[in-house]
């Protein structure tokens, strides 16, 4: 069995309402120094395949045709 971490995170200059909303939030809660917020995703999944090389290739492929909007978002693998 493989262990994977993906995190999909919105590309540089797409607007991030949510991450904006957490921001003011943090703000009216008194936590000082927030420069800026951006949010995402994260998805702990578990293949049966044991071949790191196919692993990966099934992660992105995943990411590809559903875990990412690869139009406005980018992901990262950790596979371990």
């Amino acid at each position: 069995m493989t262990k994977a971490r993906v995190i999909v995170t919105l590309k540089n200059g797409v607007l991030d309402p949510q991450g904006k909303a957490i921001e003011s939030a943090l703000g009216g809660l008194g936590f000082a120094g927030i420069g800026s917020v951006r949010q995402g995703k994260v998805f702990d999944i578990v293949l049966e395949e044991t071949d790191p090389a196919r692993a990966e290739a099934a992660l992105k492929k995943m990411c590809e045709q559903l875990l990412a909007n690869t139009v406005i978002e980018d992901y990262s693998i950790t596979i371990g």
